[in-house]
Formats: C-alpha cells, structure tokens, sequence
C-alpha cells in the first residue's frame, strides 16, 4: 500500500522533508520517490487528488508556459500524461514587440522543435502531480499541517509542527514559495526586491483563431503585456503593469478591462472578451548568496525569483529539482542525502542556468524602463530580429 496514503503510521524519520506542495514541491516528492529517497511533503493547506471534472467550469487564469524540457521532465515522472490533451495549447510562434518599431519573431519549426512551449493551467498541473504523489509510494503527505518551528543539527534536522508532532531528516528542501518560511528559519533573510510592479491574469476569448501564436508588447509605461495561446479561440494574459495602472486593471468591469487587453494589444486578434476572474500579485526579483545552509536546500520561487516576461519562473523550478535529484541520485555509496558535499554540488549545477535567466530578465525589464534608450533598445530587437542565428539562440534558451 502507498506510504502516501498511511498517516495512521506517523512515521517522524525521513531521509529528506519537503516543505511547499505547489507544482515544484511535488515534483520534487515524487522524483525523490523514484529514487527510492523517503520523503515527508509538508504543506499548510490540503494536498488531495482534485476532482478533475471541475475544470469544465472554465479556464485557470493562472498558466504557466512548460518549456519542452520540463514537458519531459515531466513526462518522465508519469505526470504530463495525466494532463488533459484538450487542455493544452502549444506556442508554435512568438511575436515580441518593442514600445516603438523594435520587433522579433521566434519560432518553433526553426529550432526543430514541436512547440516553444505548452501553456497549462495550473490547476490542471497540480492535480496531475497530486494524483503521482498521491498514488506512489515513498511520500508520506503531511498536510494540512502549520510548522511551528525547525531545529539544525550536524546530522539533521527536526520540524516541529503546531500540532506538537517532531518530524525529523537529513536533509530538508523549501519550496515554499518567494517569501520562504524555511529561508526565515535558516536565517536566510534576504528580502525579494519590488519591481514596482503588479501581475495581472486573466483569461479572454478572441474574435479571431491565435494560430499558437504568443504576442509580447514591451509597453511604453515600462510595462509588459503577454498574450498566452489557450485551446480554442482563447488567450490567457499576463499584464505586468507598474503598480497604480495594475490596481486599476483589477478594478474594472468585465467590459472596461477587455478594451484595455485589446487596445493595448493592438486588437492583434480583433474583438476580446473577459472569460474568467481576474487575479493579480506583486513582481518581486530575489537573487541570493546560496542556495544552500546546513541541511538544506532551497528550490524555486524560494531560491530565486524572475520577472514573469519570459515565462520561466516553473521551468527554473523543475531544472532545480532535476539538478537536486540528479546529484542525490548519482551520490554513491554516500547514505547521507543531506550531507555537505551533495548541497555544493547541486548549488554549483543551479548557479549558471539561474544566474543567466537572472540577468536576461532583469536587465530587460531595466532596459525598458530606461526612457532615454527607447531608440537604442528597438534598434537592437530589429538587429536580433533579423539575424537568426541569434534569434534561434536566444529561443532555444529555455528549452534546457
């Protein structure tokens, strides 16, 4: 029988404890399972399997776009089957527009790829990943649970919940989230630094067919608009507005908002209209000194945080939980999964991937808020537009 599903045992040792069960918590649990690593997976709110048929109400405004590469990754954890096929749309092509005449074309036929990614709603994605979690074996789901405290020790640590149970591993992972309770514990206390900036998501139908085509405008106010392909004539968006115009998109009716999307897209695809709720966070950038302290190890949102412009916040997730499970993996005759010497190996194989999609996303979103280069900035996307073995470069990008 599942250890997932035993909580009567409350076994308290584990090799590695996971805290965060959002869609990179998961994915790591299970990719630990598979290494035959016993995991505890701790989260404050409910980790069960989601009635699937709820999806047919309507349409996630909260999307991510999976690279190929963490659509494989996926796969090999048996959760991108699970994934409704009519609910996934692919990113053939991507139009990227500059706040003057800058432009450049990415497309998945010049990479010899099948899509530049897949846009998922998250919903879809957690209850995949749920359902290999919970129907596995090597996970012992804790949750809902509040952690109340951690203790480090030389040779582990222990997880004290609210409910007074001592949890207790060599080694322990954060996932939970940008504003990581973990980091806190460890006194890791680096603050995510505003953007100055609010996201805004929402779902539209289109008057015209997207034909997989995704469209990015670099916005005037320093902002940045993404429109996401959905199955069907539908778009998810993402509007990375500065602060005030971000409270007054949310603030607007159905009809308001929808003229707002379609102006500022150039009615791309003619007539739009608001199909879902409308939700909104801040944009936060975190870049920290490591990633990893005694007996830990921090992956996703809690290890860094990126602007949301290049859609590859996820994908640099499930690339720390591919690194992580790799070194544990590959870690010998070595019992200890939390020991020194595996941390600094999986802190040395995230350092370059992370610090790169950093410095891409940053420095564009630093570009365009510079008034004074607008000409220099849509000069250069016209140059990148128009030589393709840089345009082929930078596309394929996020596909490792």
């Amino acid at each position: 029988m599942s250890s997932a599903h035993v909580a009567s045992e409350q076994r308290s040792d584990f090799d590695a404890m996971i805290l965060g069960a959002g869609p990179v918590g998961l994915a790591l649990a299970a990719a630990l399972a598979r290494e035959e690593i016993s995991v505890a997976l701790v989260d404050r709110s409910n980790v069960a399997v989601a009635d699937r048929n709820a999806a047919a109400d309507g349409w996630d405004s909260r999307v991510y776009a999976i690279s190929p590469g963490s659509a494989e990754f996926l796969r090999s954890l048996g959760a991108w089957q699970r994934l409704p096929a009519d609910r996934l749309a692919a990113i053939e092509t991507m139009d990227v527009f500059g706040d003057a005449s800058g432009r450049i074309r990415f497309d998945a036929y010049e990479l010899g790829e099948r899509a530049l990614a897949w846009i998922v709603e998250n919903r879809e994605l957690m209850a995949a990943l749920t359902e290999v979690v919970r129907t596995g074996d090597g996970v012992e789901v804790i949750a809902p649970s509040d952690p109340a405290s951690i203790l480090w020790h030389a040779d582990h640590a222990e997880l004290r919940l609210a409910d007074g149970r001592t949890l207790i591993a060599r080694l322990v992972v954060a996932a939970d989230g940008l504003h990581s309770w973990v980091r806190v514990q460890a006194g890791i206390e680096r603050a995510p630094r505003s953007y100055g900036q609010i996201a805004v998501v929402a779902n539209f139908e289109t008057e015209r067919a997207h034909r997989g085509c995704a469209f990015q405008w670099f916005l005037a106010d320093g902002g940045v608009l993404a429109w996401l392909p959905l199955p069907g004539r539908r778009i998810s968006i993402v509007w990375s507005a500065p602060e005030a115009l971000g409270r007054e998109l949310v603030s607007l009716d159905a009809s308001a908002l929808s003229e707002r999307v379609e102006a500022a897209g150039d009615r791309a695809l003619g007539k739009v209209r608001l199909i879902s709720s409308v939700a909104s966070f801040p944009l936060s950038y975190l870049k920290l000194a490591s990633v990893v302290a005694r007996r830990l190890a921090l992956v996703g949102d809690a290890a860094h945080g990126v602007h949301p412009l290049a859609g590859q916040g996820v994908n640099l997730g499930f690339g720390d939980v591919a690194a992580l499970v790799d070194v544990l993996a590959q870690r010998g005759p070595l019992a200890d999964v939390g020991a020194p010497i595996l941390l600094e190996r999986y802190a040395r194989k995230r350092a370059l991937p992370v610090l790169a999609m950093q410095v891409v996303t940053d420095g564009l979103v630093r570009l365009f808020d510079a008034r004074p280069l607008k000409t220099l900035r849509n000069q250069g996307m016209r140059a990148v537009g128009s030589f393709s073995p840089l345009r082929r470069l930078l596309a394929s990008a996020p596909l490792r």
